[in-house]
């Protein structure tokens, strides 16, 4: 694959958070780029009037010519896509290029300085800030992220004078093994995905070999306590990191309180006192020493790093308030594992500590539901309200007995109900809160605005 000599790109499941942002980049380069999508969204609709040419239909007719000469088109498809696909077999069979996401970003770390963030949770908002204080400083950087970052209303970063690449490394699908890291963290690795590895071991056999791909001259930064045993080659450093406990870099004197967090970022040299979180929940205190370990080590000064951090306003579904008054709080997260939801939860008790905590979460996957659904029941069960909805599929199919009743039978607390998506707003009116989570990685965000709506006028 040679990016500089092809003219088209074309994507096969265009609308994900990951692949438009390479969308943007290769709009960026003078590249023509169309794909397919199932649905239309306001990410693709606003991609189309970016330059894109996107369609939601599985027909070969609808691919517009100038992506037809295999000789100058590139093909990227994301793995949630089946292989039965009508557009990807036409690609294969006529001998495209026809590469995953990953592919590209490997190129891409191969050819800068790529600084990529792994991790079962956290990298979202790890990788949002790496990029923000790398941005701010005078260092800069590109980058290509997971979620939309405000501020910049954006997933994609463009620099012309830095070769810094900040990169989400995805877990999925091994895809995060096609990257060359210059530097690598991993905050986590708690087993997901276990319809692609089969076993816990397989998962963190996968993040082992992901450290074996860090260029010698770099280094990797793990969270203290992530039960994997790095294979680093020769000459790549290993640092460790905590939001609490004694490590290479580590937070202390952390308070919090009357909304505000403030911390002292230790360093293996220095110490950086008084950081304020721009997105004050106590697990950003986790993601931030990563942020901030990964920024200090390529430059970024101590004033930048202050700077950065209290600017910081985090990614779009990643903690996002909608409503933040005396009387109602309305947030929205992404969280989709059971581990994600209970970090979710325990920050929002925490922030709101005498206030009434309703939950309404709609599980993502039926395979991810079946194998962590004790886990789940456990997280949920840290609510005082909750309001559960069916299962997205994504791109699964039904598995047999795999409800969201499974997980209301084992949630412990008084106070739990099913509900439908079209029942919800209904449920809502009728209902009185304090503190309100939205919490899943489907379509859950499309109700928050109506369900914002609601809340104004009950409150």
């Amino acid at each position: 694959m040679n990016i500089e000599q092809i003219t088209a790109v074309y994507f096969v499941g265009a609308g994900g958070i990951g692949m438009s942002a390479l969308i943007r980049y290769f709009l960026s380069k003078g590249k023509r780029v169309a794909g397919y999508d199932r649905t239309p969204t306001d990410l693709t609709m606003q991609l189309n009037k970016e330059g894109a040419d996107i369609h939601y239909e599985d027909n070969i007719s609808c691919i517009p010519d100038y992506c037809k000469d295999a000789a100058s088109t590139l093909v990227v498809y994301t793995p949630a896509v089946p292989a039965t696909h009508t557009e990807l077999s036409y690609f294969r069979e006529n001998r495209f290029e026809v590469v995953k996401r990953a592919r590209v970003l490997g190129e891409i770390t191969r050819s800068s300085r790529g600084l990529c963030i792994a991790g079962t949770h956290g990298k979202t908002t790890t990788s949002s800030m790496t990029a923000h204080l790398l941005k701010q400083s005078q260092v800069d950087c590109n980058a290509f992220l997971g979620g939309i970052l405000k501020g910049y209303e954006s997933n994609l970063m463009l620099s012309s004078k830095s070769d810094f690449t900040v990169i989400e490394a995805d877990e999925y699908d091994r895809s995060f093994h096609q990257l060359t890291p210059y530097m690598a963290v991993i905050t986590s690795a708690d087993p997901d995905h276990l319809d692609i590895y089969g076993s816990p071991e397989a998962y963190h056999e996968s993040f082992e070999h992901f450290t074996s791909l860090i260029r010698s001259e770099g280094c990797l930064i793990i969270k203290k306590g992530v039960a994997i045993n790095p294979r680093l080659r020769p000459g790549v450093k290993l640092y460790t990191y905590s939001g609490t406990e004694l490590a290479d870099f580590y937070a202390k004197n952390i308070r919090i309180g009357n909304g505000d967090i403030i911390f002292d970022f230790v360093t293996p040299t220095q110490v950086i006192k008084d950081i304020v979180l721009g997105v004050p929940v106590k697990i950003n205190i986790e993601n931030g020493v990563a942020a901030m370990a990964l920024a200090w080590l390529n430059g970024v000064s101590p004033e930048e790093l202050k700077a950065g951090m209290a600017s910081f306003q985090g990614a779009k579904r990643r903690f996002d308030f909608y409503l933040k008054r005396p009387d109602i709080v309305l947030i929205d997260d992404y969280a989709h594992h059971p581990a994600e939801l209970k970090a979710s939860i325990l920050s929002v008790k925490e922030l709101y500590s005498d206030k009434k905590i309703t939950g309404i979460f709609q599980p993502h996957l039926y395979s991810r539901t079946k194998d962590f659904a004790d886990d789940f029941a456990a997280s949920l069960s840290l609510l005082d309200e909750l309001i559960l909805l069916d299962i997205y599929p994504a791109r699964e199919e039904p598995i047999p007995g795999i409800t969201s009743r499974i997980l209301l039978d084992k949630v412990t607390i008084p106070y739990k109900q099913l509900c439908t998506k079209e029942q919800l707003l209904e449920v809502i009116a009728a209902g009185k809160y304090e503190v309100v989570l939205m919490v899943g990685a489907g379509d859950i965000d499309r109700l928050v605005l109506p369900v914002k709506e609601i809340l104004e006028k009950c409150s």
